[in-house]
C-alpha cells in the first residue's frame, strides 16, 4: 500500500517568518477552510497549507484514512516542505487531527491553535456527520445538502443577515460539489477520541470557540480548555466557518497568539 506521506502534491507554502502549519476542517481544503487569512498570518509566519488525501490534487490512499495517518501525513507535508518544526493550527477536525499530531511528534510541535474544535464527537456532532454522509451519497439531494449545510456552518445571525441573492449563491457553491474524499474524511469522525491526549500536551495552546457554532458547539471547547494544561480560551461571535464571518478577527487572535509565543 502506498502510504500516506506518499501521496501529498506540493503544499502551499507562503510567507516569512517561524513555521505554522494548517490542518482544514473534512469535506474541504486549504482555501475553503483558511483562504481568507492566510495572507494575513503569512505576513509574520511561513505558513504551510497541505490538503488532505482526497482534497484538492491529493489522491486518497488505498487504505482507510485514519487519525493516526492523517497526523503523520500533517508533519510530513511540512517536512517534505522544508519546515522542520512549527505551530500548529487546527480547524474543525483539524482540531483533533493537531492535537494527535503533536502527541505523536512533540519535537516538531512548538504551540497549538484549536478553532471551532473537538476532542470526541458527542451525539449531536455524530447525528451532523451522519446526516451530511447521508444526503453526500444521494447526488439528487445535492441541493437538499447544500441547505442542510448552509443552515449548521453559518452562524445564525449571518445567515439571516444575507440577501436571497447571496444565499443562492452559496447553495450553488454548495451544491458544486464536496472533494472527491469527503466520505472517506468523515467517516474518520467514528474513531476520532482525543480526549486522553490532551493532558500530553505540553506546548502553549489557544482554543478559538464561536459562541453561535452549530456544528461544534462551544461546550466542546471547553472541553479542550478543561483538558489541556494551561490552555487559553478565547470566543468569537460567529458560526462555525470563522473564515467567511470573522477573517480579521480570526487572523489577528492567530498573530498575536504566535507573536507572544515566538517573544
Amino acid at each position: 500500500m502506498i502510504p500516506y506521506t506518499a501521496l501529498a502534491e506540493a503544499p502551499l507554502k507562503v510567507g516569512k517568518g517561524p513555521g505554522l502549519l494548517l490542518a482544514h476542517g473534512a469535506g474541504s481544503d486549504i482555501q475553503d477552510s483558511y483562504g481568507p487569512v492566510i495572507d494575513r498570518i503569512a505576513e509574520s509566519n511561513t505558513v504551510i497549507g497541505p490538503d488532505y488525501p482526497g482534497s484538492g490534487n491529493t489522491r486518497l490512499p488505498e487504505e482507510a484514512l485514519t487519525l493516526d495517518g492523517l497526523a503523520d501525513y500533517l508533519v510530513a507535508s511540512a517536512v517534505r516542505a522544508g519546515v522542520d518544526s512549527f505551530a500548529l493550527s487546527g480547524f474543525s477536525m483539524g482540531t483533533a487531527i493537531a492535537v494527535r499530531a503533536a502527541t505523536r511528534h512533540p519535537e516538531r510541535v512548538t504551540a497549538l491553535i484549536l478553532s471551532s474544535g473537538f476532542a470526541f464527537p458527542n451525539p449531536r456532532l455524530r447525528l451532523v456527520i451522519e446526516t451530511w454522509r447521508s444526503l453526500g451519497k444521494r447526488p439528487e439531494e445535492a441541493r437538499i445538502l447544500a441547505a442542510y449545510l448552509s443552515l449548521v456552518v453559518g452562524g445564525a445571525e449571518w445567515l439571516d443577515g444575507r440577501s436571497p441573492d447571496e444565499v443562492e449563491e452559496q447553495l450553488a457553491l454548495f451544491a458544486a460539489g464536496m472533494p472527491p474524499g469527503t466520505d472517506e474524511q468523515l467517516a474518520v469522525f467514528d474513531h476520532i477520541d482525543v480526549r486522553e491526549d490532551l493532558g500530553r500536551i505540553a506546548v502553549p495552546t489557544l482554543v478559538i470557540s464561536p459562541t453561535g457554532d452549530l456544528i461544534t458547539t462551544p461546550a466542546h471547547s471547553r472541553q479542550l480548555v478543561d483538558g489541556i494544561p494551561g490552555a487559553e480560551l478565547l470566543t468569537l461571535d460567529c458560526g462555525h466557518a470563522i473564515a467567511t464571518e470573522r477573517p480579521d478577527e480570526w487572523a489577528a487572535a492567530i498573530t498575536e497568539f504566535l507573536a507572544g509565543v515566538n517573544a
